[in-house]
């Protein structure tokens, strides 16, 4: 942690990416960073190349107190970023030296501090029930003695729009006070989010003209314009632009961070991370969302799932001439991949696609392109959804060209009774009578918490002999949807149901799908692909027997 000036881009220190993660981004309802996530957080961050890393506010917060004093101990090397302490001024009527608060900051180690300060009359009169005088003296005094202890400082004007437009000259004292007792940047925080573009532009370029400071921007999402608004301050001369890993933060969030640096680099050609690190903002996106434990954003810019995915027809069939006719960018640029959805929306082009991504060359089989083509659209009308369930669609596509049936079974029967006792356990049991591809009839009954567990436990009991790679796939998810036919307003009961099957195993992780109106045939047939594809991908012979 002895680094004190940011490395490793080509910009150096003419611009910042400071990324407020685990101070600011913390704040999200939900999200309850440990200690040990804080610090692997921080890691991430700091292998991604930002600048700034702000680690909390030490001295308010018992945890990031020990955060500090871990890092500080050598539990957290950066190679590329500066870890930074949040804090507020002094507190009125009293010294800089002697602020419980303000020495905390210093107790940090941290080599940067970031400072808040009130820069709406409003707030400084009736929240912090002082005058425009002492609050500049505050911010001037708090700056000053941590200068004078060596440290870089940052001022977060707090409601600095909201203030700038209620009483600019208060708000332009207090950058004054700041930047004249030695802070480096001059943050000109949308504390409430309720700004947009054109408004964003217009005081950026008014405070620099005014002042000439160095600007930085700090963007809430209220309006939904937190992307837009940073992005629109760097245009109008801020250098320095605080940011939160996936827009996580207080209300609707902060700006997301890899939509920012995404727009930096991509649209206004600004290198402001590391060579070799643009590539991993995908990557570095979803490992963020694992360590707060909220599931990533699908449709999230430049690193979501479906952030180059593509559903339309006359998408497909432009892509397919030229990527770069539907797609802003290539989205290998920044380690992601583009997809293509097929749905009762495609078209020959969709499915050619779909099939190359999934390994499968269908250019050269017309009449199975055009039959799948189809069989989609028709499929689709019956409720069937295949842009979530590649494995069925991949089963369904080498059906359609002639390829080998991987089922390593024929179904001759099933059964499931649920019995509810007097006790109140339900307690499901399935019997299957199936036939090997070697004309061998096999008969299994097993018990499970539900219908659809104890069918797959049967299929197991009668097929792990014979397949002893059923011991390494477990099903993960079961989602269930009902699709109201519009026959019958009976609350749905004889509405079709749709059923998504997740399986894990030696094939990764897949997806299938099975349509029924009885839920426990839909989930068979969910089932029975799911197996398909795990035979498909199967390390071994289908037929071997252990």
């Amino acid at each position: 942690m002895s680094r004190t000036e940011p490395a490793g881009t080509p910009l150096g220190d003419a611009f910042h990416v400071y990324d407020t993660t685990l101070r600011d981004g913390a704040q999200r309802e939900g999200i309850s960073y440990s200690i040990a996530d804080k610090l692997a957080v921080a890691r991430h961050l700091d292998a991604l190349g930002v600048g700034f890393i702000e680690g909390g506010w030490p001295g308010a917060l018992p945890k990031d107190t020990e955060f500090f004093a871990r890092a500080a101990a050598g539990e957290l090397e950066l190679r590329h970023a500066v870890l930074v302490a949040f804090g507020s001024t002094r507190r009125a009527g009293t010294t800089a030296a002697a602020d419980p608060q303000v020495r905390a900051l210093l107790d940090s180690a941290a080599p940067v501090v970031t400072l808040v300060a009130k820069s709406d009359r409003r707030h400084i009169e009736r929240a912090l029930r002082t005058d425009v005088a002492e609050n500049c003296a505050m911010v001037a005094d708090t700056v000053a003695f941590l200068r004078g202890e060596g440290r870089r400082v940052f001022l977060d004007a707090e409601h600095f729009f909201d203030g700038y437009r209620f009483d600019p000259d208060t708000a332009l004292r207090v950058l004054d006070a700041a930047v004249g007792a030695g802070a480096d940047v001059a943050v000109l925080c949308d504390t409430n989010g309720g700004m947009l573009p054109m408004g964003i532009a217009e005081v950026v370029t008014e405070v620099a003209g005014r002042t000439g400071f160095r600007l930085g921007i700090h963007c809430q999402d209220d309006t939904g314009s937190a992307v837009a608004n940073s992005v629109t301050a760097v245009q109008a001369g801020a250098t320095h632009v605080q940011c939160t890993a996936n827009g996580y933060g207080e209300r609707t969030g902060n700006a997301d961070l890899f939509a920012v640096v995404g727009n930096l680099v991509t649209k206004l050609d600004m290198p402001v991370l590391p060579d070799g690190a643009f590539g991993e903002l995908t990557r570095t996106s979803h490992a963020l969302a694992e360590i707060a434990n909220i599931a990533p954003d699908t449709h999230q810019a430049y690193v979501g799932t479906s952030a180059f995915a593509h559903k339309a027809g006359l998408h497909a069939s432009a892509i397919k001439v030229d990527p770069e006719l539907y797609n802003h960018m290539d989205p290998a640029v920044v380690g992601n991949g583009q997809r293509v959805l097929v749905t009762e929306m495609a078209g020959r082009a969709s499915v050619e696609l779909k099939g190359a991504e999934l390994g499968l060359d269908l250019a050269g089989h017309p009449e199975a392109v055009s039959s799948l083509v189809a069989t989609v659209k028709d499929r689709e009308a019956q409720g069937w959804s295949f842009e979530a369930a590649d494995a069925s669609l991949e089963l369904l596509m080498r059906s359609a060209v002639g390829g080998t049936e991987p089922v390593p079974f024929a179904l001759e029967s099933y059964r499931v009774i649920v019995e509810h006792g007097a006790d109140g356990n339900v307690i499901a049991e399935a019997t299957v009578r199936v036939v090997l591809a070697d004309g061998e009839r096999l008969i299994a009954t097993a018990e499970g918490n539900g219908p659809v567990n104890a069918l797959d436990a049967a299929l197991r009991a009668a097929l792990t002999p014979t397949c002893p790679w059923l011991s390494d796939v477990e099903l993960s998810d079961y989602k269930v949807r009902i699709l109201t036919t519009g026959r019958s307003q009976s609350y749905g009961t004889d509405a079709v149901t749709r059923v998504l099957l997740e399986s894990t195993g030696h094939a990764g992780s897949w997806t299938t799908v099975g349509v029924h109106s009885n839920v426990v045939e839909a989930s068979w047939l969910a089932l029975v692909d799911a197996l398909a594809y795990a035979a498909l991908r199967a390390p071994v012979s289908v037929g071997a027997r252990s």
